[in-house]
């Protein structure tokens, strides 16, 4: 019998997102344990007390896994199932270095763009480094593919696409473009059984709006107020 599989999370979360299409497309039932990152468990102290951060992912009775990339990884090594990493060495060094360009250089840079596009600066220089790098990120994707992994969904994909549908919702919030949302990806239906549900994540966002605006005026010359 199989060692059950469980998958502490928060709903809307782009990093919970990946953990949960990485044990999907291998095909591994999971306990999904949600968790209120404003009133964190002690299931969640207990098992990452490094950062008390989600995704954290148990499997029977070892030690818990957490970080989304390292969740992922761990799931394509333990699992069978179509592969999420290339076969290749080299193709890995390629989907780690570029996974870890999305989360270092694009991730930081959205809440910021965010907060300035609220206020009306949709030229600000986040938003402008997020656009500059994920255009650079997009060359990636080999000619003539739908996905990074080339024929079907693989561990950069995955990287990026619960990142992009955030980009999504900041602008529909914020009520201005930013980049054109990735439709290959939300077109799989592996994925669309576990994404959140758009109308959920722009509502959690808008709810928070005026908290930003208040973070923006401070930084941002001659913010007009509505």
């Amino acid at each position: 019998m199989s060692e059950p599989v469980k998958l502490i999370g928060s709903l809307g979360s782009p990093y919970v997102h990946r953990a949960e299409v990485a044990l999907r497309l291998k095909g591994v039932p999971y306990q999904l344990i949600l968790e209120d990152l404003d009133d964190k468990s002690e299931l969640l102290f207990t098992h990452n007390p490094a950062n008390e951060k989600v995704p954290v992912l148990l499997h029977g009775d070892r030690s818990a896994v957490c970080e989304s990339l390292v969740i992922v990884e761990y799931v394509d090594e333990t699992f069978d199932g179509p592969p999420l990493l290339p076969a290749d060495s080299h193709g890995r060094a390629m989907a780690r270095f570029w996974a870890r360009f999305v989360d270092e250089k694009c991730s930081m840079s959205m809440w910021g763009a965010l907060i300035w596009m609220i206020v009306g600066q949709t030229h600000s220089e986040p938003a402008e480094t997020v656009k500059d790098n994920l255009t650079l990120q997009e060359r990636q994707l080999p000619e003539g593919k739908r996905f990074f992994g080339g024929d079907t969904i693989g561990y950069l994909d995955i990287a990026v696409g619960g990142i992009t549908l955030w980009l999504g919702v900041f602008e529909q919030v914020a009520g201005m473009p930013l980049l054109t949302e990735e439709k290959h990806y939300t077109a799989d239906e592996t994925v669309r059984r576990c994404l959140p549900e758009r109308g959920h994540l722009v509502a959690a966002l808008t709810v928070r709006k005026e908290l930003y605006v208040g973070l923006a005026k401070p930084a941002v010359p001659h913010a007009q107020t509505s």
